[in-house]
């Protein structure tokens, strides 16, 4: 499985790394194993636990890894809402690539660890993204309220499929 990769520490934890993400983003925190997740990236269950620790340190690396990048929320977007409407019609399209951190965000919330991972990297990503974005005062419940929406769209758009979502014109939408 891992022959063709090269063997070094970094290639070894990055393989590591996105083998947690794609399967915490399947089946959440609690429906995956460090075993599966070691078997996909071609290591051993041990060799998982001398890289990250344990599971919840592995899980809250790949929800950090994941969370990171600005994918709806922009670091500096012109017009926050056109801007920030345009990425979400984009991203939950339902051909659009694997939404992997709203994925893991959604399959993990029965464990209330990973939930508090969640919401701490969603604060320290997206939510200081948009939060810089918006005025004082109400900063907190304008972001709240603007990440709440967004996860709405994405539930309904790319998991449950509604089709007046689903169906709508991208530019109305």
């Amino acid at each position: 499985m891992g022959s063709s990769r090269p063997r070094n520490a970094a290639a070894t934890r990055e393989a590591i790394l996105q083998s947690a993400i794609r399967h915490f983003a399947l089946s959440g925190y609690d429906g995956v194993g460090v075993r599966e997740i070691a078997r996909d990236a071609g290591v051993t269950a041990m060799l998982v636990n001398r890289y990250f620790g344990s599971k919840e340190q592995l899980f809250a690396e790949a929800v950090e890894t994941s969370f990171a990048p600005p994918t709806i929320v922009a670091e500096v977007p012109v017009a926050l809402a056109r801007d920030a409407a345009t990425a979400l019609v984009e991203r939950s399209d339902p051909d659009a690539d694997p939404l992997e951190p709203f994925l893991i965000m959604l399959r993990s919330i029965s464990n209330p660890a990973a939930v508090n991972i969640v919401r701490d990297a969603i604060a320290r990503h997206v939510g200081q993204r948009l939060a810089r974005q918006l005025p004082e005062a109400g900063r907190q419940l304008r972001t709240d309220a603007m990440l709440s929406v967004m996860s709405g769209v994405l539930l309904m758009r790319r998991v449950i499929r509604s089709p007046g979502l689903t169906d709508a014109d991208t530019d109305q939408l």
